[in-house]
């Protein structure tokens, strides 16, 4: 039996099988039809208040017996049952015959477009719809090279790719020229998987469930030689909170695992969320701030825990803070020592330069720091050899995932040639690569 969170949930018994239409219409009929949230009942009091307050310029204490008066209650309680009555009574029952009348809807599995629509769905309300046990909480499932559920034996070196928030495993590119590609290309006995998961789900969360995952499939595959893992954004810090859980609770999978990748992964938050916090909490007295805010504090968890890139349960089990700047208060997460590690950054700039404000925003969304895991705090630096890490020039952060000069640095790492292995031929190199945007992209890594 698993060993439980903080918050005791079972690892055991979280679904392992991909939706069907008829989940996906069950799905649909529960959020319809669920009660209105105290958190959405806040939200229109809070409009109305600020509204008879600095619109109206009513007094606080005229306002307070304003709400209070029953005809105004009324009123809010009729408009909450007008807003769930169509759903509760039409669209849901009516959802629900259609699943009755066609009982093949529950082996039929969901099209491409409903899983990028429910994988975006998941990264904001994930932690929601898992803990309503809502069918739309897309499940943590293992795809192969072609888009089935993994089900053979695998044997010999696999390589997983585990996408990021509001993605779908469909997001990795199977073009020629991809990542993925580029490796079975190698004729190296390899075996391309790829992870499924419910991204507002807590970072750490996700990570326990899928050390369990890879310790089953090991068991269940005895022949695999080895394991290489290769995370984009939030995917790179699952996978750092997976190690670090199967290293401390012994899981047998991790000596198999001999590479790491992160593209783009916020190692130290994304500086663009703890911008959109401050911000929020210094001018939070304006009326759509305020609202705002109500809106902020809806959004899951998985998107809380890029604030600082925290990856561990007690990096949160004991802060609830969600809205305003808060301290760091991570726990150091320590990489294991016999896994080769390499980080890949990207820039929106053209060239290395001296620009901090494109410094800080990076790719669009992580900085070249933190996707480096560079800290000043010697405690939560990622300390690896310059010739583990890359950046690149002119990407943004969604082209990481896919570009063909990535892949080959990928390649380069996991095949170095007879020359690269002596540490005495570890260079620098700066290398241009095809344009994309009008400009050239540019490259700067140490390659060993």
């Amino acid at each position: 039996m698993p060993s439980l969170t903080p918050l005791h949930e079972s690892y055991c018994t979280l679904r392992n099988t991909p939706l069907s239409q008829a989940d996906l219409l069950e799905g649909i009929a529960q959020l319809v039809s669920t009660p209105v949230s105290s958190v959405m009942r806040d939200v229109i009091e809070m409009l109305q208040r600020d509204v008879l307050l600095k619109v109206l310029g009513v007094s606080r204490s005229k306002t307070r017996k304003f709400q209070k008066m029953q005809k105004v209650q009324r009123f809010h309680r009729a408009g909450y049952v007008n807003l769930q009555r169509y759903g509760r009574y039409w669209v849901a029952p009516s959802l629900r015959r259609l699943i009755n009348l066609f009982p093949d809807l529950q082996h039929k599995p969901i099209s491409p477009i409903a899983q990028v629509l429910l994988g975006a769905l998941n990264g904001l309300l994930g932690d929601y719809l898992h803990a309503k046990q809502n069918p739309l909480a897309v499940p943590m499932v293992l795809y192969d090279h072609y888009g089935m559920v993994q089900q053979g034996d695998l044997a010999g070196r696999v390589v997983i790719f585990v996408h990021g928030l509001c993605m779908t495993h469909l997001d990795w590119n199977h073009s020629t020229g991809g990542i993925a590609e580029k490796l079975l290309a190698q004729r190296d006995n390899n075996h391309m998987l790829y992870l499924s998961y419910n991204t507002g789900r807590r970072i750490s969360a996700n990570g326990r469930s899928f050390a369990y995952l890879l310790n089953e499939l090991v068991e269940q595959n005895p022949d695999i030689r080895s394991i290489d893992l290769i995370g984009h954004s939030m995917g790179g810090l699952v996978c750092r909170s997976a190690l670090f859980y199967g290293k401390q609770n012994l899981q047998q999978w991790i000596h198999r695992v001999e590479n790491l990748v992160c593209l783009g992964s916020p190692h130290h938050g994304a500086a663009l969320e703890r911008f959109g916090y401050a911000l929020q909490e210094k001018i939070g007295h304006l009326p759509i701030i305020k609202l705002l805010s109500y809106i902020v504090n809806i959004r899951s968890n998985g998107i809380l825990d890029l604030r600082y890139g925290s990856v561990r349960d007690d990096d949160w089990e004991y802060n609830q803070a969600r809205i305003g700047l808060i301290d760091d208060n991570r726990k150091p997460a320590p990489l294991p020592s016999h896994i080769n590690t390499y980080l890949v950054a990207g820039t929106l700039e053209f060239e290395s330069k001296n620009n901090r404000p494109l410094q800080i925003i990076g790719d669009g969304l992580v900085s070249v720091k933190s996707a480096l895991g560079e800290h000043p705090n010697p405690r939560f630096r990622l300390k690896l050899p310059e010739s583990n890490k890359a950046i690149f020039y002119g990407l943004n952060h969604f082209e990481l995932q896919h570009h063909p000069q990535i892949a080959e640095q990928i390649c380069t790492w996991f095949y170095p040639s007879e020359d690269q292995k002596d540490p005495a031929a570890l260079h620098c190199i700066h290398q241009y690569v095809a344009p994309v945007t009008g400009k050239n992209n540019y490259t700067e890594s140490a390659v060993s």
